[in-house]
């Protein structure tokens, strides 16, 4: 969508999680909430995001790196007052803005992009999504005239009883006109009851004004869900991870049971591997084809899985690149490994990677065999076709040589005869 910039009210500390972290930092599933929310703004072409930040700022712009402008609300006094705070870096422009809360993870950029083409196509001054829901307490209701048109949004706290029967609800997203918002927001008035600035309350504004109010309808409710409580995170936790499983298994992927497979958001994986039961894949994962994963595995950030590749029950990789063909198939751990192609990883394997101070690296080269019980002290190098015995410790600064053989505790190398 070309002309579109985007506001992000990210300000809010969310007292109700419990934490000290902003809310819009907490992760769904390896991902922080944000992130989800950006990626929407950037899905609908939007040219430039501005952030509004608050409690602990720092933090928040930190996390979201170069690309945006960053605007503080030092004090929270609502929604509208944090929009407010953007006029100053948008007076000179003429086009559209998209307005979203960053607290929600669950939007649908399909319905997103929906709502901006209808905003520009019908001309309106703002176009809103609503919902409609069988329990809409705790949500802004939709005040629509004999007409149907919407004319305000009336805060759950605010409504009369028989607004509080309106089953349609405001969802959170907005289009609007950046030269209508700015003259809207300028007659918002503090509300009496929450003592803040509602930015719903430009919805009445338009309409008084004689500025025509769209709307779009979501037939999910779900995706305007505002992670406010660590119940609302553990919710939105399992409706993201359903789709990225779903999404995977539409590319080709195996998952032999969704409902105990956790995979995170970054994750890729090649077609034709299975993925077993209670497997975690975390976040900056990259599976190759035709592999298989689990049952009880664990793939830790920065792993590089090449294609037919085993890696089975009890099992963690941690930062390791496993080459193709190797077999990993029970109760190890690869940690800032190296590992080659076509290589045996025996039962109870571990490379002690930490010295108390820092991470070493180990590296196994192809075809190497590592039997059962082995202990790799980093940092230590496993020769091509190389073999460790069974129950050995090979210690710190060893290099095993190609086709070398390293056996016992501590392990002596020899040449293989």
């Amino acid at each position: 969508m070309h002309n579109l910039r985007t506001i992000i009210l990210a300000a809010g500390r969310g007292v109700r999680m419990r934490s000290e972290l902003p809310k819009v930092l907490h992760e769904v599933c390896g991902k922080p909430v944000i992130g989800y929310v950006i990626a929407v703004a950037k899905s609908v072409g939007s040219l430039k995001t501005y952030v509004v930040v608050g409690y602990k700022g720092e933090l928040v712009k930190a996390r979201l790196g170069p690309g945006f402008v960053t605007v503080d609300q030092p004090h929270l006094a609502g929604t509208a007052d944090a929009v407010r705070r953007v006029e100053r870096h948008l007076k000179n422009y003429q086009g559209d803005i998209l307005i979203l809360c960053g607290d929600t993870p669950l939007l649908n950029r399909t319905v997103v992009k929906n709502l901006v083409r209808k905003h520009k196509q019908t001309g309106a001054a703002g176009t809103f999504l609503t919902a409609v829901v069988s329990d809409p307490r705790g949500y802004g209701r939709v005040i629509r005239n004999e007409r149907g048109a919407a004319v305000a949004i009336r805060e759950d706290k605010d409504a009369s009883e028989s607004e509080r029967d309106i089953a349609e609800i405001n969802v959170g997203v907005y289009c609007v006109q950046g030269r209508e918002l700015w003259k809207a927001l300028r007659g918002v008035e503090l509300n009496p009851g929450k003592k803040e600035f509602y930015l719903t309350d430009i919805v009445a504004a338009f309409h008084e004004n004689g500025l025509k109010v769209e709307t779009v309808g979501t037939a999910d409710p779900s995706e305007g869900l505002g992670v406010n409580t660590k119940e609302d995170l553990a919710v939105a936790q399992r409706i993201v991870r359903e789709r990225v499983v779903r999404n995977f298994m539409l590319q080709g992927v195996t998952v032999i049971d969704p409902a105990t497979t956790y995979i995170d958001a970054s994750v890729k994986i090649g077609k034709d591997t299975c993925i077993r039961p209670f497997s975690f894949i975390e976040a900056d994962v990259r599976i190759g084809e035709r592999c298989v994963v689990g049952p009880f595995a664990r793939l830790r950030p920065g792993t590089r899985v090449g294609n037919d590749v085993e890696i089975g029950n009890f099992t963690e990789v941690s930062r390791t690149k496993v080459g193709n063909k190797t077999l990993m198939k029970h109760f190890s751990f690869l940690g800032d490994a190296t590992v080659g192609a076509g290589v045996n990883i025996g039962a109870g394997t571990i490379t002690a990677n930490f010295d108390g101070r820092r991470k070493n690296p180990t590296k196994i080269g192809d075809g190497a065999f590592i039997g059962s019980d082995t202990v790799l002290i980093a940092p230590v190098r496993i020769g091509k076709k190389a073999l460790v015995g069974a129950g050995s410790v090979v210690t710190s600064g060893k290099n095993v040589p190609d086709g070398g053989v390293a056996v016992g505790v501590p392990a002596r190398i020899k040449p293989r005869r």
